[in-house]
């Protein structure tokens, strides 16, 4: 079988390498006849918008991408440098019956990558995903004269999006100082425009994008220059975004790192005093510290866990009218004013928090104790036994007795390698890293190849 070009978070690859011109051309053209042929641009000029990050790729990603769209008939508008959220947003507001962005999110510079939106900006469902596959390199009918596409820009893409982030908001951030790492990314704009209109005074750092620097040593993936700057600035706090600003982190005013189940924590807590929160419920997934549960369980808050992934977070918050999930790593969504994650949306909202209750970043992070974590990869293993073997599942349960309600095991099979993840959660560090050794070494002996 072909193994398929769309992943989790639409096609990504090194660019020029396995993402090259000639793909993001026919996967747009593939894409504009999909849609045609589902009915989606009946009775008007179909539209699409078109955002892309800081990689020197997404230059050439771009042409490609709008040169199949345009000879399908579909008009573009070129947004520019954008986060992927706001990319997102533009899709909706502007009527767009597609939202093409070119980013490879938190990778390195190298790769790059395409994602598809649907109407409203949501992201496309697999089956259009597959059915685009589908159409790859197939001979069409080409428009000609007046029906191929016109493509212009939308040079108020930024501001436009900035001031959508901002209507969010109940109260003014004045008087609080935060330092914005953009990451070198998407954000360098959007992310310190959109705070500075709400009130706060903002110290901008990695927002210098040369095409080449992005996420190089910076961003949600590398702290320890946020936390210093915090520290240098004696900032209020400090958030990372990503290279596409659809996920950050934060420090307090003491460098200290404030983890995405924190952050999650926090907006839980703000939106259901104000009844905001649907179903007195936020979605997480199995990866959530038990620090983070025992916290909401504890305000009287639900808690539904998903597999690891933002896609899956989603897909719960839509299937049961949640308003509120995501990831550890700082995947927020608030689906009450975005479709996806959105980063300068995560550290707004938090620093909203932090405006109305008079607490500081470290105060409010502190409602979750986070349990000592450690998680162990065991290479080389037939994983898709890790679920059946008895001997193991009596190990599991062995150790779930002792931890009781102070800790967890999670055994996690890759969905690339042949490896399987042990994560283990307990009162103490020593105690966990005990845990999770001792059923590594069972799946070692269980499950070796």
């Amino acid at each position: 079988m072909t193994p398929r070009l769309f992943g989790t978070d639409g096609v990504r690859g090194l660019a020029n390498g396995h993402l090259t011109a000639e793909l993001a051309l026919d996967l747009s053209v593939a894409a504009a006849r999909v849609l045609a042929d589902r009915g989606e641009f009946e009775g008007h000029r179909p539209l699409a918008v078109v955002g892309r990050d800081t990689r020197i790729s997404g230059q050439f990603l771009e042409s490609a991408v709008v040169a199949g769209l345009a000879s399908a008939g579909v008009d573009v508008l070129l947004l520019g440098v954008l986060p992927t959220p706001g990319v997102a947003y533009l899709t909706g507001s502007l009527g767009a019956d597609l939202g093409v962005m070119l980013s490879a999110s938190h990778n390195a510079m190298p790769d790059n990558g395409i994602k598809f939106l649907a109407r409203g900006g949501l992201k496309l469902d697999d089956a259009i995903e597959a059915e685009i596959e589908r159409h790859l390199h197939e001979e069409w009918d080409r428009p000609t004269g007046g029906a191929v596409g016109r493509v212009s820009s939308h040079p108020t893409a930024v501001e436009e999006y900035a001031a959508h982030l901002d209507s969010t908001l109940r109260k003014p951030l004045t008087g609080l100082t935060v330092v914005l790492d953009c990451a070198e990314g998407a954000a360098y704009d959007a992310g310190p425009r959109a705070l500075r209109q709400a009130g706060a005074t903002v110290i901008p750092i990695h927002a210098q994008p040369d095409g080449l620097n992005i996420n190089d040593g910076c961003g949600s993936t590398h702290l320890e220059p946020l936390r210093k700057a915090v520290l240098e600035q004696g900032a209020d706090a400090g958030f990372a975004l990503d290279g596409d600003a659809d996920r950050c982190l934060a420090v307090d005013h003491d460098g200290e790192v404030v983890d995405g189940d924190q952050i999650l924590a926090i907006l839980a807590l703000a939106l259901a005093e104000t009844g905001q929160l649907a179903k007195d419920t936020v979605v997480a997934t199995v990866m959530s510290n038990l620090g983070f549960v025992h916290a909401m369980k504890g305000a009287g808050l639900g808690v539904r866990q998903t597999k690891v992934g933002d896609r899956y977070v989603l897909e719960a918050m839509k299937v049961s009218g949640y308003s509120l999930g995501g990831e550890q790593s700082g995947h927020v969504i608030m689906s009450e004013y975005a479709t996806t994650g959105d980063g300068i949306l995560t550290a707004l909202h938090v620093l909203e928090r932090m405006a109305v209750t008079g607490r500081s970043l470290q105060e409010l992070a502190g409602v979750v104790s986070r349990l000592p974590q450690v998680l162990l990869n065991v290479p080389n293993v037939d994983k898709a036994r890790a679920d059946e073997d008895a001997v193991l599942a009596a190990a599991v349960a062995e150790e779930e007795a002792i931890l009781g309600d102070t800790g967890r095991v999670l055994l996690r099979p890759s969905g690339t390698e042949p490896l399987v993840r042990v994560m283990v959660e307990a009162g103490t560090y020593d105690e966990a890293h005990a845990v999770a050794g001792r059923l590594a070494e069972v799946v070692r002996a269980q499950l070796s190849l």
